[in-house]
């Protein structure tokens, strides 16, 4: 039998794939297709993106997501998942084919002033964090991991900060290699007091490390605030890129919202050989089921290169 076929028989049953379809107007029926074709790029939605879709259980969400062609989902929070939920969601995963993006490696809030500093607490607790990422990794059958320094430690030059945040990488480093696993440092634009924010800065700290397994998740929502330039810093950085995450800007939602013309950035990256997966890391512009049908129409215009 087809295997999608297969699929949607065994994992959907009759009917399944589109919870509410006798609701929605000839217009959204355009939009939502039972089978829809997978997108030309790999984009990895979140809990909570098609819930006025699917409701609000996350394998449904991933169900429905794979019947209108996305074939990865990320979850941030996934550490704080139950070992059981972390095992649904990755047999889930693996009986559709589809692939695990990024879980943050939480072993701090982002704006916690721990490894820029140093001290062994944070050097310590980073290491047995890292360890156990190992292990929801292998639950959800997860390849890539997000990693954020921290703040400045306004008592040291920068050059003794990146020094210290190079060895926690590379103790982190040194764990996942033995795991085919990859941790992707996070330049971030929520906050000017964050230690690591541009792409150049990541890219440094990668070569000092020097290993596969630590590499710069590329965010475009964060880095168009904070340099720019997209593509060029995307060529300049490319052979540390690990991962790549969306959002538009001004205001953190999907493709087709914002000043960032997402069409001629993802044709940039797709025609450069990326085929990882690009993390939905936004809002919506929209809201409840009209929001969400929007956010699909925006992603097919937005992957129509």
């Amino acid at each position: 039998m087809e295997r999608r076929k297969f699929m949607k028989q065994s994992l959907f049953g009759a009917g399944a794939f589109i919870p509410f379809a006798n609701q929605l107007t000839p217009i959204e029926k355009k939009i939502i297709q039972e089978d829809a074709k997978p997108f030309k790029c790999d984009y990895g939605f979140h809990d909570g993106t098609f819930k006025n879709l699917a409701g609000p259980d996350f394998i449904e969400q991933i169900k429905f997501g794979y019947s209108q062609g996305f074939r990865s989902i990320e979850d941030n929070g996934m550490m704080g998942r139950s070992a059981e939920q972390q095992q649904k969601i990755g047999d889930t995963l693996a009986k559709l084919g589809m692939r695990m993006g990024v879980f943050v490696i939480s072993y701090a809030s982002n704006d916690t002033l721990g490894l820029t500093t140093g001290k062994k607490e944070w050097m310590d607790k980073f290491s047995t964090t890292c360890k156990e990422a190992v292990e929801v990794a292998k639950r959800t059958n997860a390849k890539y991991m997000t990693v954020v320094p921290g703040s400045f430690d306004r008592s040291k030059a920068m050059g003794y900060q990146t020094s210290n945040v190079v060895e926690a990488m590379r103790r982190g480093a040194e764990i996942f290699e033995k795991h085919n696993l990859v941790m992707v440092m996070e330049p971030l634009s929520d906050s000017p007091n964050l230690f690591l924010r541009f792409s150049d800065q990541t890219f440094e700290i990668c070569r000092a490390v020097n290993s596969p397994s630590c590499k710069i998740l590329f965010d475009m929502y964060h880095m168009q605030k904070n340099e720019g330039n997209i593509i060029n810093n995307i060529n300049s950085s490319w052979d540390e890129i690990g991962y790549f995450q969306i959002g538009n800007n001004p205001g953190r939602k999907e493709p087709g919202t914002g000043e960032m013309d997402y069409k001629n950035i993802l044709k940039h990256i797709y025609d450069k050989g990326y085929r990882g997966i690009l993390g939905m890391e936004h809002g919506m512009a929209g809201k409840e089921k009209e929001g969400e049908l929007a956010l699909i129409k925006n992603y097919r215009e937005a992957d129509s290169f």
